[in-house]
């Protein structure tokens, strides 16, 4: 049998040095390694999160809001029946122009050619709320206006364009659900406070496209 002898004395201390220094390198790459996927992982997970949309704050509870408010209110979809068509007037008692036309009947233009049944009811749900609370605030100012909103339930990712005018405050309130287009459009003063419904744009960024003037 060979027996293997032990390096001893001065000759064994290069032989554990380089063993050491062998070790040494395996361990810095294993660390390498790991130092070189850490980052990489991080950095996945930040654009993830970046990429995903941020929800306003509140949403949920203006949502739940929106609906208690349209409770009593149809179904969206429907549209309005179409007013019935004005009798004609006697034979012989038409207007007639002084070229001796007969001029033709004006087009219909409001809400209920724009908003369906659901939309139309709504804003009427929330122009009496909206309006109960702005006719207490006395001396209406931006941040007044916003706090009384934001009491009735309004978020300020959908409350837009406030702006003092001397007594008054304009605002208008942003209320597109599930492809709607209805909008608020209002002023804060005291007990003069007015609001009305409005058409907002179908896509995109807030913008009002049309307002109406209900009757009083």
């Amino acid at each position: 049998m060979t027996q293997t002898t032990a390096l001893r004395g001065p000759l064994a201390r290069p032989v554990l040095a380089l063993a050491a220094a062998a070790l040494a390198s395996l361990a810095l790459a294993g660390c390498g390694e790991q130092g070189g996927k850490g980052p990489a992982t991080v950095s996945a997970g930040n654009a993830a999160t970046s990429a995903a949309p941020t929800t306003p704050p509140g949403q949920a509870a203006y949502e739940a809001m929106l609906a208690k408010v349209a409770q009593t209110c149809p179904p969206p979809g429907e549209k309005p029946a179409a007013p019935p068509s004005p009798a004609a007037p006697p034979k012989g008692e038409q207007s007639v122009a002084p070229d001796g036309s007969v001029p033709s009947e004006p087009a219909l233009d409001g809400p209920e050619t724009e908003l369906d049944t659901r939309e139309w009811c709504v804003s009427v749900q929330h122009e009496q709320r909206v309006l109960e609370v702005l006719q207490k605030v006395a001396k209406p100012t931006p941040a007044t206006v916003r706090k009384a909103l934001n009491g009735l339930g309004y978020i300020d990712a959908h409350i837009h364009d406030l702006a003092q005018d001397g007594a008054v405050v304009s605002f208008r309130l942003d209320l597109r659900e599930s492809g709607g287009r209805l909008c608020e459009t209002g002023t804060a003063a005291g007990e003069q406070s007015d609001i009305d419904p409005c058409l907002a744009s179908a896509t995109g960024p807030f913008t009002v496209e049309k307002t109406w003037k209900r009757p009083a």
